[in-house]
């Protein structure tokens, strides 16, 4: 009998199709492919808790994830296990954004140098003492920041749509720009729309060409936490305080130049928020960067992750990892 099975089972693969007899195979190198294993974590920094998302080797090089507004730590959710790998990758979100506690602003500063300062801490606690930063948005001021107290740790930079230049502040952020000259309560309240749902899904679909690549759950989540008690007026407060990043733009370039850090830009072209005219000065102080313009909007990683992937593995692999 057990000569007899034997045979059939023999004669079933000989004269099994082709695609049955590989899929064995075929699965089992799909399986041994690497699957990154995502910690959603927080840590208490002068009082607060301040979520992070954390993946990868402890002992890897260390990528910063900075993000941007209205967003947190989960418009990087996409990229994380792409790095994670070979890189020990760390996202966290600043207070009042994502995971992390939002205090009453009239206990706690929501200024770009606090929020500095809380990153820095945090890197601290958690043993990060040098860093590629990938900077976007508010991720840029907060990063560069970084880099101006810790020029040493900063291995690398990935600039994703983050201002470092005049040029790069244009017709978006005039009414910006008139609050900060006359901060008056007409002029604060006339920024209330840039909390709004459709803003935040313009953010999201402006200049995008397919727009069956973004997912609606993006703009609903950061709606929802913009929309939590207190939320708008912290927001306006962070609109506010942007005027203190343009005094820095020429210690952030000083920087540049003066420790020239491995760097990669790419660029949303079609954001109008942080439009394309603010990522070619970066190559008067860089000029060794790697610039790509990307034929998308503000939030690029929704749509190009599959070309931002290779360029960002092939910039750390050769730029950052081996230093």
């Amino acid at each position: 009998m057990r000569n007899i099975l034997l045979s059939l089972l023999i004669s079933a693969a000989i004269t099994a199709p082709a695609s049955y007899v590989m899929a064995r195979p075929t699965s089992a190198l799909q399986t041994s492919h690497h699957v990154a294993v995502v910690h959603y974590r927080s840590a208490q920094i002068e009082g607060l808790k301040v979520f992070y998302r954390e993946a990868g080797p402890a002992i890897g090089p260390v990528v910063l994830l900075l993000h941007g507004f209205p967003t947190s730590s989960h418009m990087f959710r996409d990229l994380i296990p792409q790095l994670a790998d070979k890189y020990r990758v760390i996202a966290p979100d600043y207070p009042g954004f994502g995971q992390s506690d939002s205090p009453d602003r009239a206990k706690f500063a929501y200024t770009f140098a606090t929020y500095a300062e809380i990153v820095d801490k945090l890197l601290s606690e958690i043993g990060a003492t040098q860093y590629a930063m990938y900077v976007m948005d508010y991720g840029a001021p907060v990063g560069y920041r970084l880099a101006l107290r810790h020029p040493d740790r900063v291995t690398g930079l990935i600039v994703q749509n983050g201002n470092a230049y005049e040029e790069g502040l244009r017709e978006f952020w005039d009414p910006i720009k008139a609050y900060w000259t006359n901060a008056t309560p007409k002029r604060r309240s006339a920024l209330g729309g840039l909390v709004s749902l459709e803003t935040t899904k313009f953010q999201y679909t402006d200049g995008v060409k397919d727009l069956s690549r973004i997912s609606p759950d993006t703009w609903l989540h950061d709606q929802t936490l913009l929309d939590r008690p207190g939320n708008r007026e912290i927001q306006l407060d962070l609109f506010y305080d942007y005027r203190t990043n343009v005094p820095l733009y020429p210690h952030f370039q000083q920087f540049f130049r003066e420790r020239k850090p491995p760097t990669l830009i790419v660029w949303g072209k079609n954001d109008k928020i942080f439009p394309v005219e603010g990522a070619h000065p970066y190559l008067r102080d860089l000029p060794e960067a790697e610039l790509h313009l990307l034929d998308t909007g503000h939030f690029a990683l929704e749509d190009k992750l599959d070309e931002m992937v290779p360029l960002i593995r092939t910039f750390l692999d050769g730029k950052v990892a081996k230093n």
